[in-house]
C-alpha cells in the first residue's frame, strides 16, 4: 500500500449515514448489507428481529447465506409470551435461516435487579456506553455475541450483524465475532450504515 507521511493509505470504503433511525430505512439497510457482504466474500450474517418482519424481509435478500434471525427471549414484554409472531418465525424457519432465542447479552438478569432494587449493573453500564454510537450498533454487537455463544456464527471470520433502533434495521456494521466470555475480542471492522442522529425523544 502507498504511504503518507508514514501512515499506511487505506482504500475508502462508502458508509450511508441515515438522517435520523426509521423503519423506513430497512429495505436500504439491508440490501447494502448484501452489498458489502458480497465485496467481502462474507457469507454469515445476523439480523435482530422482534416480531419477526424485519427477520422474515432479510430471508428474501440473504437467501444464498447463513442467516441467524436473534429475537427476544420469551417473557421479554409479557412472562410466557414470544414476541415474534408464528407467521414470521415459520416464514424464517422455512426459508432455512436459524433463530436464536436467548437471554440479552447485555443485561439478562441485571435487568430484574435495576427493575427491583433500581440500580444497574456493568453489563447495562456496557449498553448504555455503547448506545453513544446509536441503539443499533449497541444492538448489533449484542446479537453478535449472542449468535455466538448460540454456536451459530463461525469464530474465525468476521460476519454482517444487522439491528435497529425501534422497528425495522438503520444499523449494518462488519463484526469480527466473539463469545460473552472474550468480549473484548470482539471488533467492529466496519460501519456500512447507521444513523447520524439517535432518535427524537
Amino acid at each position: 500500500m502507498a504511504r503518507i507521511r508514514g501512515i499506511t493509505a487505506l482504500k475508502e470504503k462508502t458508509a450511508i449515514y441515515y438522517e435520523r433511525p426509521s423503519e423506513a430505512d430497512t429495505d436500504t439497510t439491508l440490501l447494502r448489507a448484501r452489498e458489502r457482504a458480497e465485496s467481502l466474500g462474507i457469507r454469515e450474517v445476523v439480523v435482530a428481529s422482534t416480531t419477526g418482519h424485519t427477520g422474515a424481509s432479510a430471508c428474501q435478500i440473504f437467501k444464498e447465506y447463513k442467516l441467524v434471525i436473534v429475537r427476544h427471549h420469551t417473557g421479554f414484554g409479557t412472562p410466557g409470551v414470544q414476541q415474534m409472531t408464528p407467521e414470521n418465525e415459520k416464514a424464517i424457519l422455512t426459508s432455512g435461516a436459524h433463530i436464536v432465542t436467548a437471554g440479552h447479552a447485555f443485561s439478562g438478569v441485571e435487568r430484574s435487579m435495576r427493575t427491583k432494587r433500581n440500580t444497574i449493573g456493568p453489563l447495562e453500564l456496557m449498553a448504555d456506553t455503547l448506545r453513544v454510537f446509536g441503539e443499533g450498533t449497541k444492538v448489533c454487537l449484542e446479537i453478535t455475541v449472542m449468535a455466538a455463544d448460540a454456536g451459530e456464527i463461525s469464530m474465525d471470520r468476521p460476519i454482517v450483524a444487522i439491528a435497529g433502533t425501534s422497528l425495522g434495521a438503520d444499523t449494518a456494521l462488519v463484526v469480527r465475532p466473539a463469545h460473552s466470555n472474550n468480549f473484548f475480542d470482539l471488533f467492529v471492522k466496519e460501519i456500512i450504515t447507521k444513523p447520524s442522529e439517535p432518535a427524537k425523544a
